[in-house]
């Protein structure tokens, strides 16, 4: 598929999980800081996130719950992109403008023709890519590659999305960044969530992993970077 090369680049418990539990008020950027023997070796996750690709595509949910919906001073201009999918909207107005002003482009993925992106189309760093009933996510990623020329993207969104993309094979590689902890909590986000697989034929579904990288941090943090093996094969 003609499509751009993808990482996903979390931040992820030794359990696996992507938030410290089941509702919107606890996350992993706001509750990590607060708890020692966690805390100390938090920085490093945060400068090898801002070595990641220019095109960081991320969920309106995602954005909503670490407070992107809030008035925010003294936006800076970044080179970085951002591709926000977001139906419900869990963006409002301040979120989209909050994006507008740090983006070197938007672009909002959305099947809300209602979505607040649409009062800002005169935006001239604003794309929003419009499906009619539900988001084709391979024909997305062809079109980030054939009409935008984009050619790398980070993905970090959550443990539902995560898993649409896996099983469409559009994640490429893997990086992320083990915290110290164990979280727990059945309920509690991991890195891949969605559907269970219920089938012996579904195994086509799991994605064989080859590593690539072990970087040990400090403060027992670890790195772990992995190409996806996209094409699965059952014997």
């Amino acid at each position: 598929m003609d499509k751009p090369i993808t990482t996903l680049f979390m931040l992820i418990s030794v359990d696996g999980k992507i938030s410290t539990g089941s509702t919107d008020n606890l996350d992993v950027d706001k509750d990590f800081p607060k708890i020692k023997g966690i805390k100390e070796g938090l920085k490093q996750y945060y400068e090898i996130e801002k070595t990641t690709d220019l095109h960081s595509l991320i969920s309106g949910r995602v954005l909503a719950k670490v407070g992107a919906n809030k008035p925010q001073k003294n936006l800076v201009k970044l080179p970085v992109s951002f591709l926000i999918i977001d139906n419900e909207p869990h963006l409002n107005k301040i979120g989209v403008d909050n994006f507008l002003k740090k983006s070197k482009k938007l672009y909002v993925i959305t099947t809300n023709k209602n979505h607040p992106a649409f009062q800002r189309k005169d935006a001239n760093n604003l794309e929003i890519i419009y499906y009619k009933k539900k988001i084709d996510f391979v024909d997305l990623f062809r079109k980030l590659k054939q009409d935008f020329g984009i050619n790398r993207v980070t993905i970090q969104t959550g443990g539902t999305l995560n898993s649409i993309f896996l099983r469409n094979k559009l994640i490429d590689k893997i990086s992320i960044v083990v915290a110290p902890t164990l979280i727990g909590g059945k309920d509690t986000p991991s890195l891949i969530d969605g559907k269970s697989l219920s089938s012996i034929k579904e195994l086509a579904n799991i994605k064989a992993l080859k590593l690539t990288e072990v970087k040990k941090l400090n403060d027992s943090y670890i790195h772990l970077k992995y190409d996806v093996i996209i094409n699965t094969k059952i014997d």
